[in-house]
């Protein structure tokens, strides 16, 4: 296995897909990809989804190449095209859930069809004996738009004959397949009918008999037998044929059919006459019910509370052979050059799960190179492999990053085979240093102001995660305490818990968890950053709820750490083990829906803060910070990715990058947003006493307002995107609003809002000073923009650019960030940029870009710049040392340096300013030249004679001696250009 070292990108580019997108539409921008400086493009989830997905993530089949993306044949050429151009392919595989709304997935069918005994039960994470004894066997789909009985005997659902010889319950769009067995009832209803009219002795009413017959033989939906299962699957379709065939044949069995669905389909005019459709679907391996009250009895994992995404369990060899197949082939083709998994923390044991992807792709490679003659050592050969991979002697044999969200202070898990995260960590910190930390104090008072007495974010985010475990997910807290109740019965030392207590407990320390999850595995290793996670969460439960018994909470503990197992049964360990791991796999949706979707839309303060894997309770991090950060990601993590917009982000890069300025002008902020509120004030409404949007809706609207502003001339487009926006940011709250409760009349009073702020009519005076305020932010925001996006391609890491980004972009969170790109626009753009570089003096050409910063050229320039010197060099990046360097003088806190240095590839160093609004004490001015003043950057280890040019601009530097080393002023590297890239020549 001597060649399976993995290709790491050098780039990548991340594209949404979908069938306004297709593979066909990426085929024809492949050359502007690869003159852009990209290595490898980086798709969306590309198997079939639920038939019209807009993002992918409902994978329906794992078989098939999405047919709306143009199936086989386009995705075929793509992969001509990328090889033509040199381009690699980041899959995004997605292992922990599937599309079940879609009749595609015909696992699911199957699963509805035939309950337990299905070959496809074991894939999916259902537990087939809940609390509420009605529903073994069973699986809760929380589908009707009303309660059940209400739906039956207003007709809504449908019996109908399908024709491969089965039946089918109908509701609306949905179909769910029959149990087999109950077959019988519908052939046997009318079967008198038909015998009085055919006589016994025709051949048709034999068959039906017979059918009727072998029906009754067929095994249980409860036998979970190999033998019975295989032997159910085969018999049943047998059935199915023989009922087609005598259905196409005999014009009295189809009509005695058709009568019989009729009487099943009740009168809604007599509710008695739906009793036997009734009985019938009691008789189903699923319970249909009211969409609004099923959440506390659902018995499927899902992704999140998305009922329509359920959770798989690819633990099992067989789920993950079955669902990586098409992935691992063309990872082992060549095809496709690495993955991005998606949330991995929803998956039983993450650390196995990528040690097995890492062991399978190797296997397909050996099945490619060696076919059916595989050498007699190769366990041997990958288990060597794979070892060397742990002790870090080598890479692992593929490229894959996990899309892990890290908190505060935590390390990914070093015995994760990865070669580090999707990026989100990396966006925080960058973010961080863009904010002024020396504005907190008045930020919290001018948002107490404004808003009123706010709780602190780590009560908020304690009081949110209770609220998400009490509402979305209080089925899976429930199937969580029963489980623990039950071991507690049967152990004396623990029976005296009540399940409400246990519950209790349950719900609070899972709240006050400070990492999405830990990952105690299966062997019952307990490591010391999950002992202290769970140590933490019981502490600050206990500090939370000092009249709740102590016992509880150090039982709970225990049990989660595995530290009491002597207490339990020998015989009940592996349910113990069993309830650790489910706790574990709850504990990150609750943060994610708690926190990322719930809490960042409440807390306001600063908006730019709210962002996935950030903490918008610390405001801000220093440059130091970033610098550990690098280095450490260097040292750890070298080829993860590092990115700044992704389709999951609250809002852009760009608007971010416009919001942090505010903390630069917080006093100008206040009395805008003060004199706004007084401008808009006979545009809200009054709603039960209280007024509509409230304050902090209101602080969100014009902080949104003031990232996004594109000018007075694109206000109808702009004002449907952000009335959307408000309306998915409010709801997002679960204050005023939700999306189980919408309030009706606040929805309706918000949109009034926006649309009558955002109305010329009506709103001139606002409208003129939201103008000017925004584009004045705008200003500052740009080279907020410029220097995350210089850092981001020069620091440690690969880096990731989201669609569209290499212009400026001012999208908010998901639908509005999937928008179509223009990729035309930016392909002649970047082409003129090309054409001009080659034909004029550089430093002329920066100096326009600069001027006309606002078009976004700028923007583009630098990462073409950027990227085609990664291309020259690429081990300087991909290797080379990080050195951070430390301005000193006046302006020394508003510079992000560092020098990136390999011994065969050079050095280059790097400069971009922050805080450049404070830095011009508020003037839209550059931030070059003069205001540098005699800021110095020392170079360290600088020869006499050394001379750097600027790839930016074309200019050419000689170092020069000074009483802190040799180096160089900040206002002869930024004497025209706000960024550089000093290459050492």
């Amino acid at each position: 296995m001597r060649d399976t070292d993995p290709h790491i990108p050098r780039a990548t580019y991340r594209l949404q897909l979908n069938a306004d997108f297709t593979f066909a539409d990426v085929a024809t921008f492949v050359p502007y990809f690869a003159d852009l400086g990209i290595s490898d493009l980086y798709f969306s989830p590309i198997l079939t989804p639920r038939t019209g997905s807009r993002h992918g993530y409902d994978i329906t089949d794992h078989s098939q190449l999405n047919p709306e993306l143009g199936g086989q044949e386009a995705f075929d050429r793509l992969v001509a095209a990328l090889r033509a151009h040199q381009l690699g392919l980041i899959l995004d595989i997605v292992p922990n859930h599937m599309g079940i709304g879609d009749p595609r997935n015909v696992w699911w069918r199957d699963v509805l069809e035939n309950g337990p005994s299905s070959i496809y039960a074991p894939y999916f994470d259902i537990d087939w004996e809940p609390v509420p004894p009605e529903l073994h066997g069973k699986v809760l789909l929380p589908v009707l738009g009303d309660q059940y009985g209400v739906i039956l005997e207003r007709g809504e659902l449908r019996l109908y004959y399908d024709d491969d010889g089965g039946f089918s319950l109908g509701y609306w769009e949905h179909r769910f397949p029959l149990n087999p067995r109950s077959y019988a009832d519908i052939l046997a209803h009318r079967l008198d009918d038909l015998l009085n009219e055919l006589g016994t002795d025709h051949p048709d009413a034999i068959e039906l008999q017979s059918i009727i017959t072998a029906i009754g033989y067929l095994p249980s939906r409860h036998e979970t037998t190999p033998e019975r299962v295989i032997e159910r699957n085969r018999e049943k379709e047998v059935v199915k044929r023989r009922i087609a065939t005598l259905m196409s044949t005999s014009e009295p069995v189809r009509r005695m059919i058709e009568r019989a669905l009729a009487d099943y389909n009740g009168n809604p005019s007599d509710p008695h006459s739906f009793d036997l459709l009734d009985a019938l679907i009691a008789r189903q391996s699923y319970r249909l019910a009211f969409w609004r009250v099923a959440t506390e009895e659902i018995n499927y994992r899902r992704f999140f509370d998305i009922n329509d995404l359920a959770a798989i369990r690819v633990e099992l060899p067989e789920v993950l052979q079955t669902t990586h197949d098409l992935s691992l082939r063309l990872l082992a083709e060549g095809i496709a050059t690495g993955a991005r998994i998606d949330h991995p923390d929803g998956l039983w044991q993450p650390a196995a799960y990528f040690r097995q992807l890492q062991e399978s792709y190797l296997r397909y490679v050996a099945a490619i190179r060696f076919g059916g003659s595989a050498p007699p050592d190769l366990d041997e050969q990958i288990r060597q492999r794979l070892a060397q991979a742990e002790r870090g002697e080598r890479r692992w044999p593929l490229y894959v990053v996990a899309e892990k969200i890290l908190s505060h202070g935590e390390q990914l898990p070093s015995d994760w085979a990865v070669a580090g995260t999707t990026g989100y960590d990396f966006l925080n910190q960058i973010g961080g240093v863009l904010i002024d930390r020396s504005s907190q104090r008045a930020f919290n008072r001018l948002y107490t102001q404004f808003v009123g007495p706010q709780p602190t974010f780590a009560n908020l985010v304690n009081s949110k995660k209770k609220e998400i475990m009490l509402v979305s997910l209080a089925s899976e807290v429930n199937t969580l305490s029963h489980l623990l109740d039950r071991l507690c019965e049967h152990t004396r030392r623990y029976r005296d818990f009540t399940l409400n207590s246990l519950t209790f407990a349950i719900r609070e320390v899972i709240a006050a968890m400070p990492v999405y999850r830990t990952y105690i595995s299966t062997d019952g290793v307990v490591r010391e950053r999950d002992e202290q996670a769970i140590r933490h969460a019981v502490h600050e439960a206990k500090r939370r709820n000092p009249r709740t018994a102590a016992q509880l909470f150090d039982f709970l503990e225990e049990t989660l750490l595995l530290r009491n197992l002597h207490h339990f049964a020998p015989e009940a360990h592996a349910e113990v083990l069993r309830f650790v791991m489910k706790f574990q796999q709850l504990s990150g949706p609750v943060m994610a829906k708690g926190v990322e979707d719930t809490a960042f839309y409440v807390y306001n303060r600063l908006v730019a803060l709210n962002e996935v894997g950030g903490h918008p309770e610390l405001f801000g991090c220093d440059v130091a910070e970033l610098h550990q950060a690098a280095q450490e990601r260097l040292q750890r993590w070298p080829h993860s990715m590092v990115t700044t917009s992704t389709h999951d982000t609250k809002r852009s890069e760009d608007v971010r990058a416009r919001i942090s300025v505010l903390s630069e002008l917080p006093d100008e902020w206040r009395r805008h947003i003060i004199r706004w509120s007084r401008l808009n004030n006979a545009k809200r409404s009054t709603i039960e006493g209280g007024t509509a949007p409230s304050r902090n809706d209101e602080y969100l609207l014009y902080q949104t307002l003031v990232g996004t502003w594109e000018g007075m001339e694109h206000l109808t487009d702009f004002t449907k995107r952000i009335a959307t926006y408000m309306e998915k940011a409010t709801r997002e709250a679960k204050v005023n609003t939700s999306w189980i409760n919408p309030n009706v009349e606040y929805d309706a009073a918000v949109q009034r809002f926006v649309t009558g702020i955002l109305d010329p009519r009506r709103s001139r005076r606002f409208l003129e000073s939201l103008d000017a305020f925004a584009n004045r932010i705008a200003f500052f925001g740009r080279f907020n923009s410029l220097t995350q996006t210089l850092v981001r391609m020069t620091t440690p890491g690969v880096p990731d650019l989201y669609q569209g980004c290499e212009l400026w972009d001012f999208s908010l969170v998901d639908p509005d960030n999937r928008r179509p790109v223009d990729f035309r626009q930016r392909a002649q753009l970047l082409k003129e940029l090309r054409q001009r570089r080659a034909m004029c003096d550089t430093t002329a050409l920066a100096a326009e870009l600069l001027t006309t910063a606002a078009d976004g050229r700028i923007k583009l320039y630098t990462i073409a710049t950027t990227l085609e010197f990664r291309r020259e060099r690429p081990e300087l990046f991909m290797s080379g040392a990080y050195l951070p360097l430390y301005a000193n003088g006046i302006a020394a806190a508003h510079v992000i340096a560092f020098a990136r240095r390999h011994p065969t590839a050079g050095e280059v160093v790097v400069v971009a300013p922050r805080l450049t609004a404070r830095l011009s004490g508020g003037r839209e001015i550059p931030p070059v030249g003069d205001l540098w003043g005699e800021t110095w950057l020392p170079l360290p280890e600088v020869a006499p004679g050394t001379r750097y040019y600027n790839l930016f601009t074309g200019e050419h530097l000689n170092p020069a001696n000074h009483p802190t080393g040799p180096g160089l002023a900040l206002a002869d590297i930024l004497c025209r250009w706000p960024l550089a890239l000093l290459v050492r020549e």
